[in-house]
């Protein structure tokens, strides 16, 4: 018992769990967009291994680190683009589409990959992203280690999570979007075109996933593996269902999850005995059980999944 005390109040751990919380938030912020004008986006899995595999390639290319994360987001907006035209105005399956894109993105990423790097037998690395401690803030006792000595990027899926706060509900064309996952006929009789709506967010919400991804590649790791997003997408999408569509939740939900994962990665160093695939799958776990108890309370967006076609009812 004084060990799981000494655990969970180590600095140490709330640092880390910040830290594997960042591609989390992209991610769950991208679905929720996307999820909140009424798409389901499947893709997210292989947009964040694409994600992470260009904005790797940039920096290792010699771009700098937020010219790689630029080009992820710019990479995951083309998926995004590709999934909205196949699901909004042809009216294709979200499911079938979403993933295809993944297995297509997944499979692309490792060929891109290998066509730079044909021989190496270990993935070269890059310079990742490094702790910026706020002035002031980050000499605060432990908290100020915690919140405020971590990378940039961080600090950005945190303010992206209030700026969507302030976009989806004190702003128009955040009402806009909430209807069009409500309602598309309503919004269309408002003179706002739901199907342009619809793409556009589709886009933004892949360029988050895919800046998800170069957070592992960029700030996380500082190379490339084609397996290192490691289901992140689908909790993403868990997450979402668990945040019941709600920036602010969403946050909480990869806090969460993100607690349950540096827990158990600690927890292998003290408990003995214990096969660790036992510690790996605790946080999926936990976190289908937080689910299942959210989610019987879980409104869902009511045009989600729904195609929608001009001029019928």
């Amino acid at each position: 018992m004084t060990v799981l005390f000494d655990i969970l109040g180590s600095v140490g751990l709330w640092e880390a769990v910040l830290r594997i919380a960042t591609p989390l938030i992209f991610g769950t912020l991208g679905v929720l967009l996307c999820e909140r004008v009424g798409v389901l986006n499947l893709g997210i899995e292989g947009i964040m291994t694409f994600g992470a595999m260009i904005g790797w390639l940039t920096v290792y290319g010699g771009g700098d680190l937020w010219t790689g994360m630029a080009v992820a987001a710019l990479s995951g907006a083309m998926f995004g683009l590709l999934h909205a035209l196949m699901t909004v105005p042809l009216g294709l399956s979200q499911h079938v589409t979403g993933l295809g894109i993944t297995l297509f993105a997944s499979s692309f990423s490792y060929y891109v990959f290998r066509l730079a790097v044909p021989t190496s037998s270990s993935p070269p690395t890059v310079t990742p992203f490094k702790p910026f401690p706020l002035p002031v803030l980050s000499e605060i006792p432990f908290i100020g280690p915690v919140l405020f000595d971590q990378t940039s990027p961080t600090y950005l899926a945190i303010a992206l999570v209030l700026a969507l706060v302030w976009l989806l509900y004190r702003t128009p064309l955040g009402l806009a979007m909430r209807m069009t996952g409500e309602n598309p006929h309503a919004v269309e009789a408002q003179g706002i075109d739901p199907i342009l709506l619809r793409i556009g967010t589709i886009m933004a919400g892949s360029a988050l996933m895919a800046m998800g991804g170069a957070f592992l590649t960029l700030a996380a790791f500082n190379s490339f593996f084609p397996t290192m997003v490691q289901g992140r997408g689908w909790i993403c999408v868990a997450l979402v269902v668990f945040a019941s569509w709600k920036p602010a939740r969403a946050l909480t939900g990869a806090l969460l999850f993100a607690f349950f994962d540096a827990f158990q990665l600690r927890l292998q160093t003290v408990v003995e005995g214990v096969p660790y695939q036992i510690f790996l799958m605790l946080p999926y776990l936990l976190s289908i059980v937080a689910l299942v108890v959210m989610a019987r309370r879980a409104r869902v967006p009511q045009a989600l999944m729904q195609p929608y076609r001009r001029g019928e009812r």
